[in-house]
């Protein structure tokens, strides 16, 4: 199973994608899409779409997993994060790949068993499990590769097989 995993956002969406079979992970992709500050907010979600459509078409998932909207000050942030993730779960929409979400405290528990690990740890443990040579940068790429672990980990639970043959 490949997994795309992206932390979302509109200076940088972080992206990793993950192959996870037999139990391993193995990072087959990752990097950062990088917009520039003074450029016009819609020009800048255009290229977040654009350039997360042609990574994908790459990559070729089976499943796309992002994290969930979670804020506790800064509406204005909130809501230009809330518009970039719009274009990338449209992306995900327009090439008929499924879609899955996934709260900071999941991520954190499937990539370290803990859900209030801190950041550093999350990072260490998924540069640990992907057998890196060092954690990818910016954060951002080292969060998608995270969020893609939790996805890998929760497909392949008995929970999910299922709910999945629940829906079928």
């Amino acid at each position: 199973m490949i997994v795309f995993g992206i932390d979302p956002g509109y200076a940088i969406v972080g992206w990793g994608a993950v192959r996870f079979r037999a139990n391993t992970y193995q990072a087959l992709g990752y990097g950062a899409i990088e917009t520039q500050a003074h450029t016009d907010f819609n020009e800048r979600l255009e290229t977040i779409y654009d350039e997360l459509t042609a990574i994908l078409q790459r990559c070729r998932p089976d499943a796309v997993s992002i994290e969930k909207l979670y804020f506790q000050t800064n509406k204005t942030t909130a809501i230009k994060v809330a518009q970039a993730r719009g274009v990338t779960l449209l992306a995900a929409q327009k090439l008929r790949i499924p879609v899955f979400e996934y709260t900071p405290l999941q991520v954190k528990t499937a990539v370290t068993g803990y859900g209030k690990a801190k950041k550093p740890q999350v990072m260490e443990m998924t540069r640990r499990l992907l057998h890196l040579d060092e954690v990818p940068k910016p954060d951002d790429t080292a969060d998608a590769l995270a969020i893609a672990i939790c996805h890998a980990q929760a497909a392949g639970s008995d929970l999910r097989r299922l709910l999945n043959q629940r829906t079928i």
